[in-house]
């Protein structure tokens, strides 16, 4: 019995995305300068980010 051809290759999931996570933006937006840890309590809500590599 075979895979069927939509599950892919291990390889695909390499792929870079194009989405973050919730954590991953809290990063972005402490390297950006706009996140402080003691004064912002809120995780929902974030602004929008840009990817980083």
């Amino acid at each position: 019995m075979t895979r069927h051809r939509s599950y892919g290759k291990a390889s695909k999931s390499a792929k870079k995305r194009n989405v973050l996570k919730r954590y991953e933006r809290i990063d972005v937006l402490r390297k950006v300068g706009k996140w402080k840890d003691g004064e912002n309590t809120k995780v929902t809500g974030l602004p929008k980010t840009p990817v980083v590599a």
